[in-house]
């Protein structure tokens, strides 16, 4: 048996774009993540679907695992040859025991690493728009936990000499002391007028930020409704937020929006979404599969080999990677395609042709099977012949419109789609109870596998934004809702959906649907 090992991985404050690169490859090659609460769903949704994830984190009012039984589980894993990931929030050695699992590995002879991780005293401030240290404000900080309540017998924190001993406070871990805290301070000189700010989940589309002097804040949050987790801000600093704030006036911001498509697809509009304040939801409702030996594959391959073809067709970026799939099991390359010319639906499928080397010598102005037939329609003479790699469910506007020009279309099904094996359940009991924002609908395929998965029921959608990428998702989510849906894209892309979320939410004035 190999040697296993641990990786102590801060996965930083919240925004799972904050994991650093060495935490995300680890998470990815990791046989077993051991994590804790607020870890965001989309860094686990990055570990191998084969990887073993172990929750020990605190659920409500149920006790967290205890530290003793966390340093045995890391051990216990990583003897029987295991690759560990320790998955923390923020950092793992600021305030967040990973000194203490890394000594329990060192005096079990367990090899482990550490990964730093973007400590949340920093970068949840600097999403509300408050820079720790500024000069002519703050030249000193300091970084405390709150969960040590000021004259609590033992404390270690000595608030007294803290009050008046740097520029910048910031507080973690500390919501349910906050009154303490500030009495604390207050009494041993910070002077009541020091602007505080308390940020409850910070570097997230829930974030929230309030902001008061230092005698007033306690107050203030009680009346917000603020619970854990917050930090506490305390600083002249405070003061930047009027003009810094920049994270909650992103226009998405706050809206959490599930994405419905397969898993090694959704990146691209989680990025889009989270780039414009969103909270990017995956629930990968499909899996695609390439089929192994298509019926006509080899007739097809001798017609490009012969140049018999006039054009390549391909409507998605699925149909690029498992065409070039195939003729890669078989020695061949894109110079295959080389006869022919090639047309895309959209630049999506272009951009895949793209890392293939090849440049689409045909992408129509309106991203549709209908607008793409017509346009190669008007460039075919009568009885020439066409090879279409598709999917095993398509639109047929396509071969309709090219047949109907007098072309021979050849259908090469080389892939399929199918109902995803391993589903988040816990993402589809947040859309079943309308949880939600919104529902980016990218394909039919998405629409009727979670209508299926929900029963047939409806009612999730009647409060909740139904966003669709273009007019055939637009009519299937129609049928399928008994509605029209609140978006569809001009733009058929990912790119047109989240402009269309946006002009949608603006025209709105932040309300919903």
């Amino acid at each position: 048996m190999s040697e296993g090992k641990v990786w102590l991985v801060g996965a930083g404050p919240g925004d799972p774009g904050l994991i650093t690169l060495a935490g995300l490859q680890a998470l990815k090659e990791a046989d077993v993540v051991v994590y804790d609460r607020l870890i965001p769903q989309q860094l686990l949704a990055q570990a191998r679907p084969d990887s073993e994830l172990i929750y020990v984190g605190k659920i409500g009012h149920s006790p967290a695992t205890a530290q003793e039984q966390i340093n045995a589980l890391l051990v216990e894993k990583a003897r029987q040859g295991k690759k560990v990931v320790r998955l923390k929030g923020g950092d793992p050695f600021l305030f967040g025991r990973g000194g203490e699992e890394a000594q329990a590995l060192a005096e079990a002879g367990i090899p482990f690493v550490v990964v730093p991780g973007v400590t949340s005293a920093i970068a949840v401030p600097a999403y509300a728009g408050i820079p720790v240290t500024h000069r002519g404000l703050s030249s000193s900080l300091a970084v405390v936990t709150g969960h040590e309540a000021p004259g609590k017998a033992g404390s270690m924190v000595r608030w007294g000499l803290l009050a008046q001993a740097v520029d910048t406070l910031v507080v973690l871990m500390g919501a349910k002391a906050l009154p303490s805290v500030v009495e604390e301070l207050i009494a041993a000189g910070r002077s009541p007028e020091t602007p505080a700010a308390v940020i409850y989940m910070g570097t997230t589309a829930a974030q929230r930020t309030v902001t008061a002097p230092l005698s007033d804040i306690a107050r203030r949050v009680e009346e917000a409704g603020l619970g854990p987790p917050t930090v506490l801000v305390v600083g002249e600093v405070v003061r930047l937020r009027d003009s810094l704030a920049w994270y909650d006036k992103l226009p998405l911001f706050g809206r959490r929006v599930v994405i419905t498509r397969p898993r090694h697809q959704a990146e691209r509009l989680s990025s889009l979404l989270a780039r414009e304040g969103a909270e990017p939801i995956e629930l990968p409702l499909l899996e695609v599969e390439g089929v192994p030996n298509p019926p006509g594959l080899e007739e097809a391959l001798a017609r490009l080999k012969g140049c018999a073809y006039r054009w390549v067709v391909f409507t998605s970026a699925n149909a690029v990677d498992h065409l070039f799939h195939l003729l890669e099991e078989r020695g061949l390359d894109a110079r295959a395609l080389a006869g022919a010319q090639v047309a895309a639906i959209g630049t999506g499928t272009a951009r895949a042709l793209a890392r293939r080397g090849i440049h689409a010598d045909l992408v129509p102005p309106v991203f549709t099977s209908k607008a793409l037939g017509e346009a190669l329609s008007s460039l075919l003479s009568s009885g020439e012949r066409v090879l279409w790699p598709r999917g095993e469910e398509a639109n047929e506007d396509l071969p309709r419109a090219l047949t109907a020009a007098g072309a021979h279309v050849d259908h090469l099904v080389v892939y399929r789609t199918r109902l995803a094996s391993h589903l988040p359940r816990e993402i589809l009991e947040v859309v079943r109870h309308g949880a939600v924002d919104a529902v980016a609908f990218t394909s039919s395929a998405t629409v009727r596998y979670l209508l299926s998965l929900l029963d047939g029921d409806t009612a999730p959608f009647k409060d909740v934004v139904v966003a669709c990428i273009g007019p055939v998702t637009a009519q299937a989510a129609s049928a399928a809702l008994g509605r029209p849906p609140d978006v569809v894209a001009e733009e058929h892309t990912m790119e047109g959906l989240v402009e269309a979320l946006k002009a949608f939410w603006a025209q709105k004035g932040g309300d919903g649907p």
